[in-house]
């Protein structure tokens, strides 16, 4: 099961859930898109939640927007 109160982008206090969120309000299909964006910044300060995870165990950004494109979350 996948715990969506985990903590993805701890510089920005963002979690699974959240992140997912802004991902579907704005339609989101490409990492680029995620990380320039103005509305819910993420990744853009210490920058390892993008490929690796904050704890480097693949809870990143990319499998969030992966999940979401797979309509798992």
């Amino acid at each position: 099961m996948i715990d969506t109160d985990r903590m993805i982008c701890i510089c920005n206090s963002m979690d699974m859930k959240t992140i997912a969120e802004c991902i579907k309000k704005h339609g989101w299909q490409s990492m680029d898109e995620m990380v320039n964006n103005s509305e819910c910044e993420m990744g853009n300060k210490c920058e390892s939640c993008i490929e690796d995870g904050y704890e480097n165990d693949g809870y990143s950004l990319a499998m969030v927007l992966s999940l979401v494109k797979q309509g798992r979350l």
